[in-house]
């Protein structure tokens, strides 16, 4: 499982519109402040849109925001709108597994504990605990 520049700039969204305290943020801005096309973005902010984790608004004053507060929203979520099944290997990615071999697989029960751990993992990462990371990082020691 390889984690694309989708997924990644869907996270990065994500997480600068979690430090924004609710208010709509122009697309514009989010490009600009994260170094990725404004047009790649589009593409992103609908999927995100489309499954209700950010609302826009046009015109003056408008942008994105999120739905939900950032403690809402798992890592692992987020990822599967964007990229699909976080599994290890291909046979894991529909259920019921479609391999003709499952039954038979002596390697099958180690990926499955794999996708497994991964889900578990990135589920229990939520925005809010980036917006804490942030937090120390600029707390003076």
């Amino acid at each position: 499982m390889m984690i694309s520049t989708r997924g990644r700039y869907a996270l990065t969204v994500m997480i600068y519109l979690s430090d924004h305290g609710g208010r709509f943020v122009p697309l514009k801005e989010i490009a600009e402040k994260e170094g990725i096309s404004e047009k790649y973005l589009e593409n992103i902010i609908s999927a995100l849109s489309k499954e209700n984790y950010l609302e826009g608004l046009r015109g003056k004053g408008g942008g994105y925001r999120l739905t939900r507060e950032p403690a809402d929203y798992s890592v692992g979520a987020i990822l599967r709108l964007v990229e699909g099944p976080l599994a290890p290997v291909s046979c894991l990615e529909q259920s019921p597994n479609p391999c003709e071999k499952a039954g038979t697989c002596r390697t099958l029960p180690m990926w499955e504990k794999l996708g497994d751990m991964i889900n578990r993992y990135l589920d229990g990462i939520t925005l809010a605990e980036f917006a804490d990371v942030m937090a120390d990082a600029e707390t003076p020691s």
